[in-house]
């Protein structure tokens, strides 16, 4: 992608500010070895779950908790985070990062298992919000499950979308990944963009 760079993302990740119930749950991330958002794709969460006013989410990949913060922190007081992992150890570890962070328990519902056997399981049309960053093969399958789940106005966000689109990346993760960015674009029932944030944010409204 001609144009942009880490220094761009760095940037989006200086402004960011960040408190310490998120640091501590980066921390957690770091020892569990799992990957989180970047301060700034956090940042664009957050903006993104309150200017929807979501009350219902969807998050596909808990890890240690660091996006459900930056998603509960924007959405309304009474919303539920839904959020899904094969780890229930990772999700034990987002439920203690929750709380530092000051939600009550009954603000987020943890669902253990595979996002493809949990996401049929979700009511249709009752989302405001589903955030994706599970894996990159599933992405496809994560976007049928995702304009099922949303109401209209609603949206879906990909995490990792630049990296996916790296040309030097052959392997079916990023065929997959570059299927599903074609496929966003060109959908005539979703408006999208690209957001140079982290790993790229790929979010997209649907009509």
């Amino acid at each position: 992608m001609a144009g942009y760079g880490q220094s761009d993302a760095g940037l989006a990740d200086a402004y960011a500010l960040e408190d310490d119930a998120l640091h501590l749950a980066r921390a957690q991330s770091d020892l569990a070895a799992v990957r989180p958002v970047s301060p700034g794709s956090g940042a664009a969460l957050r903006l993104l779950a309150a200017a929807l006013d979501a009350k219902a989410v969807v998050e596909i990949g808990t890890g240690a908790g660091v996006s459900g913060i930056c998603l509960l922190r924007g959405m309304r007081a009474d919303g539920v985070l839904t959020t899904v992992d094969i780890q229930p150890g990772l999700q034990r570890q987002a439920r203690e990062a929750f709380t530092a962070a000051g939600f009550p328990s009954g603000r987020a519902r943890c669902i253990p298992g595979p996002a493809l056997d949990v996401l049929p399981r979700l009511a249709d049309g009752q989302y405001d919000l589903v955030f994706c960053d599970g894996d990159p093969a599933e992405g496809p399958e994560y976007l049928a499950e995702s304009l099922r789940l949303l109401r209209p106005g609603g949206m879906v966000c990909f995490e990792g979308a630049l990296s996916a689109l790296d040309a030097d990346s052959y392997d079916d993760r990023a065929h997959a990944a570059r299927a599903l960015v074609s496929t966003v674009r060109e959908h005539p029932g979703l408006l999208s963009v690209l957001l140079p944030v982290g790993d790229g944010l790929l979010c997209a409204l649907r009509r």
